[in-house]
């Protein structure tokens, strides 16, 4: 009986024990205190900062998916293998408007460029709802502009702008954008460089000499076939990229205007400290000043 009782009390004890040293509370139903000592935090803080983690950054989509992805250098993407792609949008040719003897010569500068073809290279195809903003602006510009017309005319001009633009918002139409992507990837252990610096500009010249040589050939060899082929800066493959995951949004947050309407903007967004909004004040009203007196000037004379 008394080795029954101390074997109880010993795991009684260890039960104990082991709830305090857990932070549990020793009571199965009891309530779990919701602290930590400052040692983990110290360790947690420590891990997070070897890993590149701070606590309170956002989750990264678009990191996560473009991994590989070094950027944009050169009108050219590049990834971290040191792997770079050209983009060159296509104009097709009204190939079904031609004649078959006309057809038939497409057919044949178009196999014949792929049998000589000995580089690697994709055709991309993308999907785009059919933006008319341009046209529309246009259209409601010119009918703004213009004196002489009659108030039927100018009425009729102005429903058919505005079915044109309801016509656009309830029915969307698609039009494919065609993309030839050169590929190269340059070895770097093949080039000399004294630091680094040199060694990432000699990688960049080198793979944009070798893809435009690409990009020229392909253009002069489809030229033949009435296939216009043209180079993308760095502006036209973000443009790319921006509608291949923005499809919808694409059409009411136009990429071109991104520039004039954020970066490029008359405006001033940044913030400011006071020193600065001062100065610009007092340039201001100087030049009101100056403005008032070449006015009153001429006035006079």
């Amino acid at each position: 009986m008394l080795d029954i009782l101390l074997m109880g009390g010993l795991a009684i004890g260890l039960w104990i024990f082991y709830r305090v040293m857990m932070k549990e509370p020793i009571l199965p139903w009891g309530e779990k205190k919701a602290r930590e000592s400052s040692k983990f935090k110290k360790n947690n803080r420590a891990s997070d900062s070897k890993s590149g983690i701070e606590m309170d950054q956002e989750p990264q989509p678009f990191q996560e998916l473009f991994k590989d992805v070094k950027g944009i250098e050169g009108h050219m993407l590049r990834y971290k293998d040191d792997k770079f792609v050209l983009y060159a949008e296509v104009e097709p040719v009204n190939y079904f408007l031609l004649s078959q003897a006309e057809q038939e010569a497409i057919d044949v500068v178009f196999e014949r460029w792929l049998a000589q073809t000995n580089y690697q290279f994709q055709i991309y195809l993308q999907n785009r709802y059919v933006d008319l903003s341009d046209q529309i602006s246009s259209m409601r510009n010119s009918m703004q502009d213009a004196d002489d017309l009659s108030e039927n005319a100018r009425e009729y001009a102005k429903t058919m702008v505005e079915d044109l633009t309801e016509w656009q918002r309830i029915a969307p139409r698609f039009e494919t954008k065609r993309y030839l992507l050169f590929i190269y990837q340059v070895k770097s252990s093949e080039i000399n460089a004294e630091n680094q610096e040199e060694l990432e500009q000699k990688i960049v010249d080198k793979a944009f000499s070798e893809l435009s040589r690409r990009y020229f050939a392909a253009r002069n060899q489809l030229r033949k076939a009435r296939i216009d082929v043209q180079l993308l800066t760095s502006e036209g493959i973000t443009d790319v990229l921006y509608h291949a995951f923005n499809r919808k949004r694409a059409v009411k947050s136009r990429f071109k205007d991104f520039g004039p309407n954020e970066m490029l903007s008359l405006f001033v967004t940044s913030d400011q400290d006071d020193i600065r909004v001062d100065l610009v004040k007092e340039g201001l009203e100087d030049e009101a000043i100056s403005e008032e007196g070449r006015q009153q000037k001429e006035q006079a004379s």
